[in-house]
């Protein structure tokens, strides 16, 4: 017999279930997911913004960007979870539309955070000494607040008003059903979100070939320095450098992992806009959780590279923080 999301209701949606153990299996991947998301991105939050020596404009930069992936943790993947496994969307209308308005607006709001974040790395490693005087805490705060107002007002003004499904009337009435929550995309708005997503992505691209082309000469200019006598300035100078190459390189990493997560899926939603809507949902399904999973990606690739970040999660899972003048704790081992 045919199962239904909703036994006893006119309307409702099919449900193709899992057999027990695969089933098991999905809640288990797709539920991990979310807990890392959850609790990798909290750590990253309280690190920074309980030790003072992490007190630095870059870094809230980085504490913001944790806390977009968190509410994915949060908001989106356990109710994406639910609705991947049983095929039903089990949480009310009003909170379908919610759940992708929060969708499109975290996506948003790390791709421009990471965007801010690398034009931040550029200016540190192009000019490691006036980098302060620079990229400053107003200016940061200025960076996360346009990342979020753009994010949540181009999210929630467009999913809300409905604009998205304008000229989709027919193929939404086709396929609502109860227990289905489905985003229908027009092609006009699909290619708004790609050029959105397109931009910064592009800007990143430019800036870290930059950067990395900018440490390749430095790191030349270091290496015949260090036959010759160098002045204290010099040393300090490099040592500088170098440190800001490490860091760049690191959220270099962050930038890729978020690329390679979420380029599928953009491409698939361009292509899908056009051809018709002709994805498989299994597959639709298998891009959206790779996207969601770069939310849990980045506190591993700090705990990976960050020695200070490993140090205070320590002192954060152990309970030391919560000792008197924890805060001033030194993070560095230089």
């Amino acid at each position: 017999p045919v199962k239904l999301c909703y036994e006893n209701l006119n309307g409702s949606c099919v449900k193709t279930s899992y057999s027990p153990a695969p089933r098991v299996m999905l809640y288990l991947v797709f539920g991990s997911g979310a807990v890392l998301a959850v609790f990798g991105n909290l750590l990253v939050m309280i690190s920074i913004l309980h030790f003072k020596q992490l007190h630095s404009p870059a870094n809230f930069l980085i504490a913001s960007l944790a806390c977009a992936d968190f509410l994915v943790g949060v908001t989106v993947m356990p109710f994406s979870t639910v609705r991947s496994v049983e095929s039903c969307w089990y949480f009310g209308e009003i909170y379908c539309t919610f759940h992708s308005c929060f969708d499109e607006c975290f996506c948003y709001a790390s791709i421009l955070h990471l965007c801010f974040i690398s034009v931040d790395r550029f200016i540190a490693v192009t000019d490691p000494l006036m980098y302060p005087t620079k990229f400053t805490a107003s200016v940061s705060g200025v960076c996360i607040a346009f990342s979020w107002l753009l994010s949540i007002s181009y999210s929630f003004s467009l999913l809300c008003s409905g604009a998205n499904e304008t000229g989709l009337e027919k193929l939404v009435s086709a396929l609502s059903c109860v227990g289905g929550c489905q985003l229908a995309m027009n092609s006009k708005w699909v290619f708004v979100n790609f050029v959105l997503f397109f931009i910064p992505t592009f800007v990143m691209i430019i800036v870290y070939s930059k950067i990395f082309l900018i440490a390749k000469q430095q790191a030349r200019k270091m290496e015949s320095l260090s036959n010759k006598t160098e002045t204290s300035s010099d040393s300090y100078k490099d040592r500088v450098a170098k440190r800001e190459r490490k860091a760049a390189r690191t959220l270099g990493i962050a930038v890729i992992a978020f690329l390679i997560s979420w380029l599928p899926y953009f491409i698939d939603t361009v292509i899908d806009a056009f051809l018709g809507f002709i994805t498989p949902t299994y597959i639709y399904e298998i891009l959206v959780w790779f996207a969601y999973y770069n939310s849990a990606m980045n506190p591993l690739i700090y705990a990976f590279f960050y020695p200070w970040f490993r140090k205070a999660i320590k002192l954060i899972i152990t309970g030391k923080v919560l000792r008197e003048n924890s805060s001033t704790i030194n993070l560095f081992s230089d």
